[in-house]
């Protein structure tokens, strides 16, 4: 199916995210740091990002906003996957160039929705 890089510090959350996402026949890719995902999104460019908002050095948001911003990932999609569930962040993350914005902990049910739903585009 699709090629998803996963943005997130949290090796359990990487595990969880990771774990739905190859049951449904995605391929993974995992950065533990904004630094590293962009690194990895410019280098692979994946089908699709999923971006944890809450991590060391560079955030979520300020990753985001610098793929949107890069010529060569630009195109790419991205969804934030964030425990911050206030309606502020969401639009937020919106301005910075997300697709999507998933609350945590996520349903696998949900997560696979909003995958599909923005893979279509």
């Amino acid at each position: 199916m699709a090629k998803i890089l996963v943005v997130d510090d949290s090796p359990t959350e990487v595990h969880v995210l990771q774990t739905m996402l190859e049951k449904h026949g995605h391929e993974v890719t995992v950065a533990t740091s904004g630094e590293e995902g962009i690194e990895a999104a410019r280098q692979m460019q994946p089908d699709m990002v999923l971006m944890d908002v809450v991590m060391p050095g560079m955030n979520g948001f300020q990753a985001t906003r610098q793929l949107a911003k890069l010529p060569e990932t630009a195109s790419i999609p991205v969804i934030i996957v964030t425990t911050k569930d206030q309606e502020t962040d969401k639009v937020w993350a919106m301005r910075q160039g997300a697709k999507d914005y998933i609350v945590k902990p996520v349903q696998e049910k949900a997560l696979i929705e909003h995958v599909n739903m923005t893979l279509a585009g």
